[in-house]
């Protein structure tokens, strides 16, 4: 007999690389992860952990045996999922990830049209960056989580995981308003290659590979004048004429903020947003319901944003 749970914490060393860093996300102690490590090395009756150093490493027939613990995985969420059925539950727990800019344009009004439809489900709001909303995911400590393609993550067929496109969403050009391009239309981004921007800090968030892929399309690498991570001070920052940024178009402008919004030419970058679960848990009721809510605020957004470019 094979422990899942076992198996479970040989998946969060090996998403997470150490020990330490799953005992830390599973809530155990090094020794724990190693014990339950050790206990399934012995039920199978193969090694699983070898030393690298000062460290260890998954041994070959570690890996082997991750393509069925994923496999499992799914087939168990499936199997939450039927048996919720049968148990007519019409409550449950949903946790809902996402990154700063789409918790209030995304999962916060998706939670609201929850509240009011199925006022015994629990909502859980958790405010992550897409990097890190893979380990919890697979830990168990959230269900759905809106994240972004992003360098080193998880690839689109990666089986422990269900990624589905929610919302295509365009970048606009942000500039103070005595800026040359403040009174265009549209612009091209390569007319911005000797401005100073106004960026996160490298490899911080999502937004910053974005910007410097889409840049280096266009044929330039940015030069990183100020490093801002939140949407307010950068909005502020560009308004003071310290930098340009690109912005995602969910990310509201306050009122009366000197600042121009311009759309760039086609092609403009555009940031996929996606909606991610553990694979095989998509039709546990309280997920189902969370996509669907999720997929109808995506729609709502696009027609507001529509309803804009038309007036």
């Amino acid at each position: 007999m094979i422990d899942l749970r076992r198996l479970h914490v040989l998946r969060v060393v090996d998403q997470l690389g150490t020990i330490t860093a799953a005992a830390s996300s599973l809530h155990l102690t090094p020794s724990a992860v190693s014990q339950q490590l050790r206990g399934l090395s012995h039920d199978l009756a193969v090694q699983l952990l070898e030393p690298d150093g000062r460290r260890v490493r998954l041994t070959p027939a570690a890996h082997a045996l991750l393509k069925h613990a994923d496999d499992m995985a799914a087939r168990w969420e499936e199997a939450r999922g039927e048996l919720r059925a049968y148990a007519e539950e019409t409550g449950g727990v949903l946790r809902l990830a996402g990154f700063p800019s789409v918790l209030p344009a995304l999962a916060v009004p998706a939670a609201d049209m929850l509240r009011r439809r199925e006022p015994r489900l629990e909502l859980r709001l958790v405010e992550l960056e897409t990097v890190d909303a893979y380990e919890r995911l697979l830990v168990g400590e959230v269900d759905i989580a809106i994240t972004l393609p992003n360098l080193g993550g998880p690839t689109a067929d990666d089986p422990r995981f269900d990624q589905q496109r929610l919302l295509d969403e365009p970048q606009d050009l942000l500039v103070p308003l005595d800026h040359p391009l403040a009174g265009r239309d549209t612009v091209g981004l390569e007319q911005l290659a000797h401005d100073d921007w106004v960026l996160p800090p490298p490899h911080s968030c999502d937004q910053y590979e974005l910007v410097a892929v889409a840049c280096a399309t266009a044929g330039f690498t940015p030069k990183i004048a100020h490093e801002v991570k939140e949407w307010a001070p950068t909005i502020a920052t560009v308004a003071y004429g310290f930098g340009v940024c690109l912005k995602p178009r969910l990310v509201p402008i306050p009122a009366d903020t000197p600042v121009a919004c311009i759309p760039l030419r086609r092609p403009a970058p555009r940031r996929r947003l996606l909606t991610c679960t553990r694979r095989g848990s998509r039709e546990q009721r309280p997920i189902a319901l969370g996509l669907e809510a999720l997929a109808e605020a995506a729609a709502q957004m696009n027609a507001k944003a529509a309803a804009r470019q038309q007036a």
